[in-house]
């Protein structure tokens, strides 16, 4: 529904006829009440649910991320504290893999896997990276400083953050900044 969305808020950026417009609005405010029923279904859900309220609060105890970050975390990464750090940044497709052949040496890209998850974390993860997430600030900024890229940082950033959710929830403990300070 959000792709949907999307899709139609950027094809009323083009010119088109009033009444195609207005029929877009009316699609659009229908969309947004749909969405708005979907979200609250899925954080009663999570609520009703003691082991999705219990790993809820852990994911919701890092600064930067909130209610929708833990439902996608939840939906899209059950196996999260169950398997290896290197294995979870695998699943959300944040590890990087190499590209290389015989005695040439391509460059790392990220891939494939739980994209869907991977690009509803984007944005909580970029405003836990620059904003919200000291921790993650500080990775972030020491990654630039080194003259990284800054989406090559922030999938950095990214696949910090699912190493230590992953830790956190195995061990079942809330965020606590000092743990994961850089050293």
């Amino acid at each position: 529904m959000i792709d949907l969305k999307t899709r139609l808020q950027s094809q009323n950026e083009h010119a088109v006829p009033g009444a195609v417009q207005k029929a877009h609005a009316r699609v659009l405010k229908g969309l947004d009440a749909e969405i708005a029923k979907l979200e609250d279904a899925i954080v009663v859900t999570v609520k009703a649910t003691p082991a999705f309220a219990a790993r809820a609060e852990i994911i919701e105890s890092v600064p930067g991320l909130a209610e929708t970050a833990s439902a996608v975390f939840i939906a899209g990464l059950p196996e999260l504290g169950t398997v290896r750090e290197e294995i979870a940044a695998a699943l959300l497709g944040a590890a990087p893999y190499d590209d290389d052949s015989g005695k040439r040496r391509g460059e790392r890209h990220i891939k494939g896997r739980r994209r869907w998850v991977r690009n509803a974390l984007y944005m909580p993860c970029l405003g836990a990276a620059t904003q919200n997430n000291p921790v993650l600030k500080a990775f972030y900024q020491r990654l630039i400083a080194k003259g990284k890229e800054p989406k090559v940082a922030l999938i950095a950033c990214m696949r910090k953050l699912i190493v230590i959710l992953n830790t956190m929830i195995a061990r079942g403990e809330k965020w606590d900044p000092s743990r994961y300070a850089l050293r």
